[in-house]
């Protein structure tokens, strides 16, 4: 499908802002579709984001937009970003304070309605008419809602389709109903949605969408069943046929321990000794002695959902083992609090950081032994792929993207890493277990290493499956037109 035109809406995007992985997806897959040749735009919230000069940003008229009982101005700064076009669409609701996300969804609801309608506005302004919508997870999801109703009568739209990537389930943005409202939609009357997310932006979304696909395959199963659908699996199930997987690709040239300028001394697997230096220098950075066993790290949001709870559990374990923990992160107060006082009960094998530091995070990656990955639920995740780009082997809660990315080392001969099942302490103890026993086993350890750091999860195949589902959706389109 090349030569196809995509708008695709989200709430960030790296290089330009990045709060997780969604702004890693947003930043890297437009730039592998180009390379197929489609024409791809992002279009993001304009939260009065510093933008370097490099980019030479123009801006653009893009006129009013009804919202509220009256007409509100829509600004426009356009930016050209690895060669795909950027426009950061901004407005009165949206307010510039820098801020991506604000405290709670019901606040952030206003903003991310006007984004959403607004950019629309500025694609027909630009006379850029998409074959394909793409909104990322539900903060836009208010442009499919439009598309699948009002949308259907407007020319200018009636030919295009819409397809939604849930990053999330669990963020849905429900009880957006007054924000609906500025921007003249009523709450949905769809009966597969359950009423209490008939306004909210993520079930509208789906609904409302010609496809729908996850970060990977494995959680597109898993939030068709009760226990990961958040309430949604209903509307999901019904929407089978038009529900699937792509696994999250990684940005090799972003994520790069050849050419990483922050970490002590560039490797790559034929100079694989070099990683040694990168432990050294990371245990000196974290006030870690030099120790027999491996290092664990775990670079995540503190929430609950990254299984932090097993991981204050296994601690002890740990040091026991003659192993060390190290954890970065940002998030929950109480969390933190935990981990803080972890540190202080072992001063010699556990080192917290609380805050986001993507330097310590590449350091981290590139001089700990094994990744921590234990979820209760996990999207796709993007840390067990950095680990193994830079060595750091990882071990993995058998779930949603973890359990597509990592083959245990114990059931397949091409093993890259260590998995459990159960959401338990004892299980994921085992696993712990487990990877000391092998790293004592040095040619073992390091053959494991090689097979990780080798593994490709570029973007290409999975830009090929987004060619696919797009030309799906237009098909879907086409006939719902001749209808």
């Amino acid at each position: 499908m090349g030569g196809l035109k995509v708008l695709m809406l989200a709430a960030e995007a790296a290089p330009l802002v990045k709060v997780g992985g969604l702004g890693d997806v947003v930043g890297a897959l437009p730039v592998a579709l180009r390379r197929m040749g489609m024409d791809v735009r992002v279009m993001l919230p304009d939260n009065g984001l510093r933008v370097a000069d490099e980019y030479k940003v123009r801006r653009l008229d893009a006129g009013v937009l009804a919202w509220g009982g009256r007409s509100e101005r829509v600004t426009v700064r356009c930016l050209k970003v690895n060669g795909c076009l950027h426009y950061l669409v901004g407005g009165r609701p949206i307010a510039h304070d820098g801020k991506v996300y604000g405290a709670d969804m019901v606040g952030d609801a206003p903003k991310f309605v006007f984004f959403a309608l607004a950019a629309m506005r500025v694609a027909e302004r630009l006379l850029f008419q998409p074959d394909v919508l793409h909104v990322h997870d539900a903060h836009p999801g208010a442009a499919l809602y439009w598309l699948g109703t009002v949308g259907r009568h407007h020319r200018f739209w009636q030919g295009t389709a819409g397809v939604l990537t849930i990053h999330n389930l669990a963020y849905q943005f429900n009880g957006a109903a007054d924000a609906l409202k500025d921007g003249g939609l009523e709450p949905g009357v769809d009966v597969r949605i359950p009423a209490y997310a008939r306004s909210g932006l993520l079930a509208l979304g789906i609904a409302n969408a010609d496809y729908v696909n996850t970060v990977s395959p494995t959680y597109a199963r898993e939030i068709r069943m009760a226990v990961q659908g958040a309430g949604l699996q209903k509307l999901l199930r019904a929407q089978r046929t038009r529900v699937s997987g792509i696994l999250n690709g990684l940005d090799g040239s972003v994520w790069n321990p050849a050419r990483d300028a922050v970490i002590a001394a560039e490797f790559d697997v034929r100079r694989l000794a070099r990683r040694k230096l990168n432990s050294s220098a990371l245990r000196t950075e974290l006030r870690l002695p030099a120790a027999a066993g491996p290092l664990f790290a775990l670079v995540a949001r503190l929430d609950w959902q990254k299984g932090l709870d097993l991981v204050v559990g296994v601690a002890p374990q740990l040091h026991a083992l003659g192993a060390q923990l190290v954890v970065l992160g940002s998030g929950s107060r109480d969390i933190g609090k935990q981990l803080q006082a972890l540190a202080r009960a072992h001063p010699g094998s556990v080192a917290v950081r609380l805050g986001f530091d993507e330097a310590l995070a590449r350091r981290i990656y590139a001089g700990a032994d094994v990744v921590l990955v234990p979820s209760r639920y996990e999207p796709c995740g993007l840390t067990q792929l950095i680990g193994m780009r830079y060595g750091a082997i990882p071990l993995v809660r058998c779930t949603g993207g973890l359990a597509d990315t990592v083959l245990d080392v114990a059931s397949n001969a091409r093993g890259t890493g260590f998995v459990f099942g159960k959401y338990t302490v004892p299980a994921l103890a085992r696993a712990v277990r487990r990877a000391c026993k092998l790293f004592g086993t040095p040619l073992a350890w390091r053959a494991v290493q090689v097979r990780a750091m080798q593994a490709d999860f570029s973007w290409k195949p999975a830009a090929k499956q987004y060619a696919e589902l797009y030309a799906n959706a237009v098909r879907a389109r086409r006939r719902g037109n001749a209808a």
